[in-house]
């Protein structure tokens, strides 16, 4: 008898949409979900997979994260992100997710603590790396950004956006020499780019 109840409750718990998704159905609801991007039809695109939703889903969340984000949507699509990280918690697409709507609210304390979650795992990590020197850097706090800016100008040592804030930050630390040496290989990379140019009109 108490089988039959909880086998009830069950049920009752799944609602009348329990029927379990085909592998066909879920690519056909991922395949109108890209057309509808594509076509800027967020809110379509959402939809659509509401209907096959799965909780327990990673790819589903990760998805809705992104349209959610994409539709202006960031609270819930910060839900649906936080989600694909529980659910795979050394995924570094679903930890880059997440800071996608998480910066767009303002909330760089997650951001960063996120960015270094990412470095735990991967300490080489181009794009943790890169954005929290950047935040560092919007901040001011311009010693740590130095730290995670250099380690990426070590890696790709002829790399444009990390070169750049390099000598920025170098720029803002007094490092004037260094600094120069940076924009003038910036103008290597990008012969004509107006913020190294401003950079060295300012040391000279």
């Amino acid at each position: 008898m108490r089988t039959a109840f909880l086998f009830i409750s069950l049920l009752l718990a799944l609602g009348p949409n329990a029927k379990a998704t085909t592998p066909e159905e879920l690519q056909k609801a991922f395949s109108e979900s890209y057309t509808y991007e594509t076509n800027g039809k967020y809110t379509e695109a959402i939809n659509v997979l509401k209907k096959v939703y799965d909780a327990s889903s990673y790819e589903i969340n990760l998805r809705l994260g992104w349209l959610h984000y994409l539709g202006g949507l960031f609270t819930e699509s910060s839900t649906y992100y936080k989600k694909a990280v529980e659910l795979k918690t050394m995924s570094i697409e679903a930890k880059l997710g997440y800071v996608l709507p998480e910066a767009a609210m303002g909330n760089w304390e997650k951001v960063k603590n996120t960015y270094l979650e990412i470095i735990i795992i991967d300490a080489n990590n181009y794009t943790a790396n890169y954005r929290l020197g950047s935040v560092y850097y919007g901040q001011k706090d311009y010693k740590t950004a130095y730290k995670y800016f250099q380690k990426i100008v070590n890696l790709y040592p002829f790399d444009y956006d990390a070169l750049l804030m390099f000598a920025w930050t170098n720029f803002q630390l007094g490092k004037v020499g260094e600094a120069k040496i940076l924009f003038q290989k910036v103008l290597l990379y990008s012969p004509n780019d107006e913020s190294a140019q401003e950079g060295l009109g300012l040391i000279e």
